[in-house]
């Protein structure tokens, strides 16, 4: 074979594998996404927090996660969502306990039985510190959205 024959043969073996990884890499540019398999279920955590389903948000975002774990931006949108949803539970949470705090307490003023009373006051111990410990973790959730909020507001 002359050396045009062999330079020939070389430059169709390397073209070759040039439209071999170039139909590869398009192959793969046309796959969707992580973020893109995941934003169907991101719709419906969207959903399920607008309808105030929050525990049911909660479940569907963890599996999200394990559904999804490349699916950055899907994972980001929902952390806030789950931070809002988290902090809707706790504050509904703040809310009836202060209701049955008030209640029992009520109850233990009008109360004239001791056995009764020191029950109440037991009950009143207990819904004190429940209280307390809902306002604590609302706080918490207002502290963690507020580091999520920094990095994203620097230029």
């Amino acid at each position: 074979m002359n050396a045009i024959g062999v330079e020939c043969c070389t430059f169709a073996v390397a073209m070759k594998y040039t439209a071999i990884f170039a139909l590869a890499l398009l192959a793969a540019s046309c796959a969707p996404t992580e973020d893109e398999k995941a934003a169907p279920l991101l719709a419906e955590i969207s959903s399920l927090y607008e309808k105030g389903e929050y525990k049911a948000t909660l479940d569907s975002i963890t599996v999200l996660r394990e559904r999804f774990p490349k699916a950055v931006e899907a994972r980001r949108k929902a952390l806030t969502i789950w931070q809002d949803a988290s902090l809707k539970m706790a504050q509904d949470d703040v809310a009836k306990t202060d209701g049955l705090l008030q209640e029992a307490t009520t109850q233990l003023e009008n109360e004239a039985d001791l056995y009764k009373k020191n029950m109440l006051r037991v009950r009143c111990d207990s819904l004190r510190a429940r209280y307390e410990a809902m306002c604590g973790v609302v706080r918490m959730i207002h502290a963690r959205q507020k580091q999520v909020q920094k990095p994203e507001s620097k230029p």
